[in-house]
This record gives C-alpha cells, structure tokens and sequence, in this order.
C-alpha cells in the first residue's frame, strides 16, 4: 500500500478539530473525511465515521494493523505541518509587504 496523494481540504484554528483531510492510495481509492485533531499531548487523525442507531460513532474505514496506522498517521501529519508551514510563510510575506508600504 503507498499513500500517493494527501490533501487537506479545510484547516481550522479554533477548537480541537484542526483540518479535514483527504488521503488517495495507489492512485486508486480515496478516502475523505480524515480529520486531524488536537489530542491532549499531540495531534492524532481520526478516520471517517458515523454515529449507529445507538449514537456511538462507528469508523466507516480504518487501517487494519497498529503499522498501517501508523502509515496513514505520519503521511497525513507531515502533509498538515508542510501545509501551516506554507501558510506561515505565505502569512509574513504579505505582512512584510504591509510593512514595506
């Protein structure tokens, strides 16, 4: 399994949730609705779900071993730290082009 392309839809500042993230692998299947969240100690991904007839929120996919997560955990992490990184860049050039006028 290669995770070919990971995108983050939607970053958010304000509460735990910190973005939506689609994840493709192998060129083949997507899966949409990741979500990065701000744990206690680190952020962690929570993959798509629902809630059942109970209320109780069911993950709709999941990888299946501790290793495959942890695939899926560092691929979609790295993309979200390269994402605010260029947000943070793109951030001070506007404010030194602010500054400069």
């Amino acid at each position: 399994m290669e995770i070919t392309d990971v995108k983050i839809r939607k970053i958010m500042s304000e509460g735990r949730l910190r973005a939506v993230v689609s994840v493709t692998i192998d060129e083949m299947f997507a899966v949409h609705d990741i979500k990065v969240v701000q744990g206690d100690e680190r952020l962690f991904v929570a993959m798509p779900s629902r809630k059942d007839e109970n209320g109780m929120f069911r993950d709709i996919v999941h990888p299946i071993s501790a290793s495959a997560r942890k695939v899926f955990e560092d691929a979609i992490l790295e993309a979200y730290g390269k994402q605010l990184a260029m947000l943070e860049a793109e951030s001070e050039t506007v404010s030194e082009e602010d500054t400069a006028e």
